[in-house]
């Protein structure tokens, strides 16, 4: 049977100026200290033009992994502007975060990017600062209402569905045909986990031998992670493969099926384009991770960049019109053992 083509968006392929792709911006800033969680940081960026700016952040806290590779990318990129000052909130729950926009709200900062930690629970936080006039670019999850200036989100439908379609043809290599027994780690409440569930589950719908025997959530944390999957371990003695929504929670993942002993049983679907992930794969280890489907977290750069732009009065390099698209899709590239090696680099920070 013909597959539907694995992206149900258009992916938009853009270029920013001074945003570096993949894992170079990371490169660029290893060096950088991500500040305390729930602590407001500021910055006094270093190049371009025009008029005076103060950017809010508002993002969860972390200090490693994708989150912590974010934060030093938006920061990296603000001290590319010399005319922007950066506000940065990082908060570790929904009513924090909530107060922090409120916050960069009250300050009168004349743009802020965020992030949600959960996408229903930070909506009324975008229509206040829609009602504030303040321009608003949303990164990874999304919010539920129209009332931001533009979203930059990976293609989470399509990590899920191409996840999927290469966990059906391992599953037919290693069992003769596609079925087997599957289980699923899956993110935070929000709309990235819905489309990574969604994408996911409508590819499996043609192939009914494969079943879904278990779903926990793993919370995008390698801690949590590995608690889930230990008590699926527990719970079923034979488990074929794992679709785990996120790297870090695959990393989690790996530590509790090594440590029961079935390292060999199972493979790993996954996202992210961690380079634990990608050592894994060049170095073959077990269990076998079949592929991670790019999503990067240089989106935060690239936010920064925008907003700039939107201030600024300024469109996109290469693009006719004169305005900031509402909506950006970015590519989820698959990575696997056949091509880790033109995106592995050992001193990324992700």
């Amino acid at each position: 049977m013909l597959k539907k083509k694995w992206f149900h968006t258009v992916v938009v392929m853009i270029t920013l100026t001074g945003v570096l792709a993949g894992c170079t911006t990371s490169d660029k800033v290893a060096s950088t200290t991500t500040e305390p969680a729930e602590k407001a940081t500021e910055t006094q960026s270093v190049t371009a033009a025009g008029g005076e700016y103060t950017l809010g952040i508002s993002v969860p806290s972390a200090d490693h992994g994708w989150m912590g590779a974010l934060v030093a990318n938006a920061k990296a990129e603000a001290q590319k502007h010399k005319n922007v000052k950066l506000i940065m909130y990082t908060a570790s729950d929904p009513a924090k975060q909530t107060s922090d926009i409120e916050d960069l709200i009250t300050k009168k900062v004349n743009a802020i990017v965020m992030l949600p930690i959960e996408s229903a629970a930070l909506t009324p936080a975008a229509d206040k600062i829609a009602k504030a006039n303040i321009p608003l670019i949303v990164i990874d999850r999304a919010v539920n209402t129209e009332n931001y200036r533009t979203y930059i989100g990976g293609d989470n439908y399509g990590i899920g569905f191409g996840d999927a379609k290469y966990l059906v043809a391992e599953m037919t290599k290693r069992n003769g045909k596609p079925e087997g027994k599957v289980v699923e780690i899956s993110g935070v409440p929000s709309t990235v986990t819905d489309l990574r569930s969604k994408g996911f589950r409508d590819y499996l719908k043609d192939y009914p031998g494969i079943q879904i025997v278990a779903t926990q959530p793993g919370d995008f944390t390698r801690e949590k992670a590995l608690k889930a999957m230990e008590n699926i371990l527990q719970a079923n003695a034979k488990i074929d493969g794992v679709y785990s929504q996120d790297d870090d929670m695959t990393i989690g993942i790996v530590q509790a099926i090594r440590d029961a002993k079935r390292d060999k049983e199972m493979f790993i679907v996954s996202s992210g384009g961690e380079k634990e992930i990608y050592q894994m794969m060049k170095e073959k280890q077990k269990p076998d991770v079949i592929v991670s489907l790019t999503y990067s977290p240089t989106m935060s750069g690239s936010a920064v960049n925008l907003a700039v732009k939107l201030l600024e009065g300024k469109g996109v390099d290469g693009f006719w019109e004169k305005s900031i698209p509402h909506h950006i899709i970015l590519d989820a590239a698959p990575v696997t053992p056949a091509n880790v090696d033109q995106y592995y680099k050992a001193d990324a920070n992700y």
